[in-house]
């Protein structure tokens, strides 16, 4: 009976240590679940953390980030990059996962489809199709997510994803234009862009000025070539001003691109700063007042100035002096620009605020003042010494 009683109890033993072991690989399995001895004997556990859930949001269209594929034929789908080309005369078809998008073309297309482009938003992404390609249609494609609240929707532009598309023409090298010349602003403070637009990536682009004629050299820091966008002047000079124009090579074909006059504008980098001050805050009745308007800035840079001032109410015409003079600041000269609004014999009137309001070609910035204007002091009488008689 003895062995018996052993027996009974190491396969009691057995069963426990079997349960055990599930217990702790299914732990293991499952980090955030306890096992039955962590729970109190009485009642139910109100300790939330020992279980930990991952609830997975809900994805909404300023969560998604869009996809933008190429459809090729036979139903095929690539992933574009950041250029693609397709054959003139064949049928481009983007897809952008959303919903829903928009989609923002070449400006030529924008204008004037002439029925050719056509887009349709499914439940989960948006098609663009273009039939009967040119030329002309090479340029930019992108697809806009759109954020929507209720009926109101805006484009997520940080979200944006595009492709530059080349439509090789064999026999057009540059994307057609109507213009025969075109001008542009050459500014000291902006790159300047000549959009000489290629429909082949392989089209090898050079440039060159009209006269004296000469090929400009592209060295890559002065002068910059992309060929999505043309030739970047990076930092525009008055040498760089005349006719220039581009001209692509593809095996046989040469040809040449529209001409750019290039004009030189002197910008300056900044607006005005402008600082007024009154010769006088507060002025009797019949006293002159200057009020005084003056920029420091860059040489050669024209200031223009205009004035608000209370006798204005009443057709008080403007009296002002403006000049310019060069002055030492630190390293380099500048150019101090100032306007002076003189008001002879104050009245009531010319008490108030006066405003300077100073232009450039980057802006304008205005600066006030107030003056106060008080009753004219009345002279004392004189006194009378009374002599005694």
């Amino acid at each position: 009976m003895l062995w018996l009683k052993w027996r009974l109890v190491l396969r009691v033993l057995l069963i426990c240590a079997v349960i055990f072991e599930l217990d702790a690989q299914e732990q293991k399995a499952d980090p955030g679940k306890t096992s039955k001895q962590s729970k109190p004997k009485h009642g139910k556990s109100t300790n939330k953390s020992l279980r930990s859930v991952t609830v997975k949001p809900k994805a909404t269209p300023s969560q998604t980030q869009p996809v933008l594929t190429q459809v090729l034929k036979g139903g095929k789908f690539k992933k574009v990059g950041e250029t693609i080309s397709v054959q003139t005369g064949d049928t481009l078809e983007l897809r952008c996962r959303g919903k829903p998008v928009q989609w923002g073309v070449p400006l030529y297309l924008d204008e004037d489809d002439e029925g050719r482009l056509r887009m349709i938003q499914h439940e989960r992404y948006g098609v663009l199709t273009l039939v009967n390609t040119t030329g002309a249609d090479t340029g930019e494609y992108t697809c806009y997510p759109m954020y929507c609240e209720d009926t109101d929707c805006r484009k997520e532009y940080n979200k944006a994803v595009k492709v530059f598309v080349f439509f090789p023409d064999p026999q057009e090298l540059f994307v057609p234009t109507s213009d025969y010349y075109e001008a542009i602003q050459l500014r000291t403070n902006w790159p300047t862009v000549l959009p000489c637009q290629v429909t082949s990536p392989q089209a090898k682009v050079t440039l060159h000025r009209e006269y004296p004629p000469v090929e400009v050299p592209v060295d890559g820091t002065e002068i910059s070539f992309d060929v999505k966008k043309g030739f970047t002047i990076n930092r525009p000079r008055p040498y760089h001003a005349g006719a220039l124009y581009c001209v692509a090579s593809l095996g046989n074909l040469r040809q040449s691109s529209t001409k750019y006059m290039l004009i030189y504008v002197n910008y300056p980098m900044a607006p005005p700063a402008p600082v007024i001050q009154a010769s006088l805050s507060s002025v009797s009745v019949g006293e002159n007042l200057r009020v005084s308007c003056t920029v420091i800035g860059e040489e050669n840079m024209a200031v223009e100035f205009t004035w608000d001032y209370p006798g204005q109410e009443i057709g008080r015409p403007p009296y002002t002096q403006e000049s310019t003079s060069t002055v030492s600041g630190g390293s380099a000269a500048q150019q101090q620009s100032q306007s002076v609004l003189l008001v002879d014999e104050v009245r009531d009137v010319d008490q108030g605020t006066y405003t300077c309001t100073a232009h450039n070609l980057q802006g304008g910035k205005s600066v006030s003042t107030t003056i106060s204007v008080v009753p004219k002091a009345k002279p004392k009488k004189p006194s009378v010494k009374r002599t005694a008689g």
